[in-house]
């Protein structure tokens, strides 16, 4: 009994698809295994993923279009099972591509999505790999865990990139001042300290926003120190913003708050940090009376 040239076709293509999904493979372990540098051995395995899958993707076509009675009914249904049946894995490889062509992120990019912040290490043809951020971690760094995200994601809600295009972002803190300060030694000092310590990130930054600019409809921006004073019912608050590598926020922030509260602590009183306190201005007199210990008897 011979065997139905439809089924035996499709055997065909079958194995030539594993074929090259093994070859695929067993390439990306000898480039992982035998390129020391780490930028050349990444991009070459990216490399053969994708001319292995240009290559099913040829086979595929080739396979389609020849001419076998019925297989066009048979490729249709199987197509329509599964499109129903993969439909997230399709999506996933779909935003793959959407990702590799209209460069959303690459590998070293710091982004946000799905509520879920850390700097990329890897894309393949299903997921994103992350190195998280923050969770029980405060601030900007690493808490150790390596996330795996489905690249159907970037069709789902926005994507927020701290590195593509304009590598800084601007960051603030408050400085209480108590009240009977000298405020314009104050903003001296603030202003003082942060262009200096600054000044590397403003100068870096401003080629990059105007990039930004040109690229983006967008207006311009201030990328140097601004201070903004605000008066409360317990101090003047002092609110620095400021533009920083994304990277060195959390350092920056710490360098600033030392350089400027050692300038503060050198003025000898002339500036005074404030405090959550309660101050009592004055105690009521009070007057005690002793009442009688023993009222007359009423008639």
């Amino acid at each position: 009994m011979e065997a139905h040239p439809t089924s035996t076709s499709l055997i065909k293509y079958l194995v030539w698809v594993l074929f090259i999904i093994i070859l695929i493979q067993l390439l990306r372990k000898f480039f992982q295994k035998n390129l020391p540098n780490t930028s050349t051995r990444y991009k070459s395995q990216k490399g053969i993923e994708v001319i292995g899958y240009i290559i099913l993707i040829f086979l595929t076509i080739s396979y389609f279009t020849g001419n076998i009675k019925d297989f066009a009914l048979a490729i249709g249904l199987l197509t329509a099972g599964i499109t129903i049946t993969l439909q997230e894995l399709i999506l996933s490889i779909a935003g793959s591509i959407y990702i590799f062509f209209v460069k959303v992120y690459t590998p070293g990019d710091r982004i946000e999505i799905n509520g879920i912040k850390g700097d990329v290490i890897d894309i393949d043809s299903i997921y994103t790999t992350m190195m998280e951020i923050g969770e029980w971690v405060s601030s900007d760094n690493y808490s150790g865990r390596i996330v795996k995200l489905s690249n159907a994601f970037v069709f789902r809600g926005p994507i927020y990139n701290y590195s593509k295009d304009f590598p800084f972002i601007w960051d603030e803190f408050n400085l209480p001042i108590r009240y009977g300060s000298d405020l314009e030694l104050t903003k001296k000092i603030i202003i003082e300290v942060a262009t200096q310590e600054l000044a590397g990130f403003v100068s870096a930054s401003i080629s990059k926003w105007k990039n930004v600019v040109d690229k983006y409809y967008i207006e311009d921006a201030q990328v140097e120190p601004t201070l903004a004073i605000t008066m409360t019912d317990n101090w003047i608050q002092c609110n620095l913003r400021y533009i920083v590598d994304y990277k060195k926020r959390r350092y920056t922030k710490h360098l600033l708050n030392e350089l400027i509260g050692q300038k503060i602590q050198e003025t000898n009183g002339e500036v005074i940090l404030a405090s959550q306190t309660i101050e009592v201005i004055r105690i009521p007199n009070l007057t005690l009376e002793e009442k009688d210990k023993n009222p007359p008897n009423k008639a």
